[in-house]
């Protein structure tokens, strides 16, 4: 098993760090480029910049934001949010992206994902799937547009469909565990871990360290993504990989 990498998460909104709870309530964390300086000396194995609010407010990523990032960052960083065209995708990974992330855009047109899968390479392009339970049906929909909206789409299907479109791996969401700071919806990682054979993600709810090594070992995530223990100093990279190390799972220290 490849080591499991751990992953701090910028989401930016007007040139800031923000975090919310499941999607909204958005507050002000800290800079982004000095957070990305923080969390490359702390040892992250990639850096995620997602500009939240480009799709909703219909335009692309900001690429100054992009690029303060870029020049703090010592690590691999990837982005998302705004990229709907392999002219997107290029133009950010000419300002050292070394990954590219699509949500809303991949499910608006699936044929992206292999075009760019076909252009760049499997490795450098991962699919952002964002989640919520229907608690009416039991069924796990994907949500798009910054959870605004539900694409009629069952998740672990889709998560099945990208992976055949050439998608190098799969960053999940869930919505209803976001900042909640409750723990990582196990269910749904595990069941779109357990459907897929590439690296999938898990995002949206960590608060503690038995989190981040329970979504690992209980779920099958190849990593682990978080913002709030993060930005708020109440954990720190090192401390993660640490935790997880001594629960017997591989990682780079």
């Amino acid at each position: 098993m490849d080591p499991v990498q751990v992953i701090p998460c910028l989401d930016i909104k007007e040139g800031r760090v923000v975090k919310g709870v499941r999607f909204v309530d958005l507050v002000d964390a800290r800079d982004p480029a000095e957070a990305a300086g923080a969390y490359s000396e702390q040892g992250a194995d990639l850096v995620v910049f997602l500009d939240i609010a480009a799709t909703v407010e219909g335009r692309k990523t900001r690429l100054e934001w992009v690029r303060k990032v870029a020049g703090a960052v010592t690590v691999p960083f990837a982005v998302g949010g705004g990229i709907s065209t392999l002219a997107d995708m290029k133009e950010l990974f000419e300002m050292g992206a070394a990954k590219v992330s699509i949500n809303t855009a991949a499910v608006r047109d699936p044929g992206l994902v292999e075009a760019a899968a076909k252009e760049f390479g499997s490795e450098r392009l991962v699919v952002a799937v964002d989640g919520e339970k229907d608690e009416a049906t039991g069924r796990l929909e994907v949500v798009v547009s910054g959870g605004n909206r539900r694409a009629d789409r069952e998740l672990v299907e889709w998560c099945k469909e990208v992976e055949s479109l050439g998608a190098g791996e799969i960053l999940l969401t869930s919505k209803d565990a976001d900042g909640t700071k409750d723990g990582y919806d196990i269910p749904m990682t595990k069941a779109a871990a357990d459907a897929v054979s590439i690296p999938v993600v898990a995002s949206g709810g960590a608060g503690t360290l038995d989190h981040m090594s329970d979504a690992v070992t209980e779920a099958g995530a190849a990593a682990v993504l978080a913002a709030s223990v993060f930005h708020f100093g109440e954990l720190t990279v090192r401390q993660v990989k640490e935790h997880l190390r001594d629960k017997g799972i591989a990682v780079n220290l």
